[in-house]
């Protein structure tokens, strides 16, 4: 995978860096943590400046956002309540904990979504409540470009200064994002075992 990312943004350079990042925020399995390594070591090697890789990686990412903030947003909570409330087994929700959510978007979505940024795996999730609950769209941008950035900038400066040791930041991101990956299906799975619809007289 290394070599082809490498290969498409030494043939393409700054596009290749956003258009890499806006597919890997929509499918997640094309990791960051690999393009915006190597896009830090060609502006090492002169090819592109720093800031220009970072702001285009940044802007590639947050395209991504957008685009499930605005197809959660399109779906709205009410939709996805009925089908938690015909497959809430599946979902492991029901419309008590869907209101528990909105609630706490509405206080704290702002600071969920930037620190959800920076987070392996979570990152291009949390734009997907966040559109359900119909959070501010300014807020959301706001919050959103700032937690991108910081994700992007920090792997695009490991790249820059590693150069081509930028293995080592794999080698610590990679088993974290599969131990992320991990604890979401364990916790998935024991709320599927686990799972027993609330009553109203529960809440």
């Amino acid at each position: 995978m290394e070599n082809w990312i490498g290969s498409l943004i030494e043939s393409w350079g700054l596009p290749a860096i956003g258009l890499l990042m806006f597919i890997e925020t929509v499918f997640p399995p094309i990791p960051s943590e690999v393009i915006m390594p190597l896009a830090g070591v060609a502006a090492a090697q002169g090819a592109h400046p720093l800031g220009a890789v970072i702001a285009a990686g940044t802007a590639g990412a947050l395209l991504g956002n957008i685009l499930w903030f605005a197809l959660a947003w399109k779906l709205g909570l009410g939709r996805f309540e009925r089908f938690v409330v015909r497959y809430g087994r599946i979902f492991t929700l029901d419309t008590h904990e869907l209101e528990r959510g909105r609630r706490l978007f509405q206080a704290w979505g702002g600071p969920i979504v930037a620190v959800g940024r920076l987070v392996p795996t979570i990152r291009s999730l949390v734009s997907v409540p966040a559109g359900l609950v119909h959070m501010r769209v300014d807020t959301f941008l706001l919050f959103t470009a700032a937690g991108t950035f910081l994700w992007t900038m920090g792997l695009a400066v490991a790249g820059y200064l590693l150069g081509r040791e930028f293995d080592a930041i794999d080698r610590v991101l990679g088993p974290l994002s599969t131990a992320v990956i991990a604890i979401l299906f364990l916790v998935y799975l024991w709320r599927v075992l686990t799972w027993n619809r609330r009553r109203p007289r529960d809440a």
